[in-house]
């Protein structure tokens, strides 16, 4: 395989005549190839780091909406939003159903405020967020005091970097 080659210099010759932008077309279509394996699904694994630096981990349902931020509904009590207000970077990893592909996204996280009114723009960005995941509730009213009930808030995770495996 190519490790054969790592001491070949005829293999690092060829490898500096690809020109920059042919790596960087190369990576920017992988880099799309991520984000859209993401996109396409909705439950992940996220990661946030613990004030004694060891990783909290969390199975998510998450949404990337159009603008290619990544929402979770979360709540104010749990470990990943006390971890991430202290320090707001996350990594999402998404399997694919037979686990051999995935991909990881590193993350720049907002923190949406706690919902605290039916009709605030918490609640209105969980309902946008319920209705790309489930579809329409039964009682949206009912949905809309539930949010501030249980203190929920969304995470906003903008991707800073992408990596993973996809050919599998």
């Amino acid at each position: 395989g190519w490790e054969d080659q790592l001491t070949d210099k005829d293999f690092w010759r060829k490898v500096q005549d690809i020109p920059d932008e042919e790596i960087w077309e190369a990576h920017q279509r992988q880099k799309r190839r991520t984000l859209e394996f993401i996109r396409e699904r909705h439950e992940g694994v996220l990661t946030t780091q613990r004030r004694d630096g060891w990783p909290q981990l969390s199975n998510v349902t998450y949404v990337t909406g159009d603008d290619g931020v990544i929402r979770v509904s979360v709540t104010d009590s749990r470990a990943k939003t006390k971890n991430l207000r202290r320090d707001p970077r996350a990594s999402l990893h998404v399997a694919r159903s037979d686990f051999w592909a995935y991909a990881v996204v590193d993350c720049h996280v907002e923190l949406m405020p706690v919902a605290a009114d039916p009709h605030d723009a918490t609640v209105e960005a969980l309902v946008d967020y319920y209705r790309s995941v489930m579809g329409e509730h039964g009682d949206w009213d009912e949905y809309r005091r539930a949010m501030v009930a249980d203190g929920r808030l969304l995470l906003l995770l903008t991707p800073t970097h992408a990596y993973g495996m996809l050919s599998r």
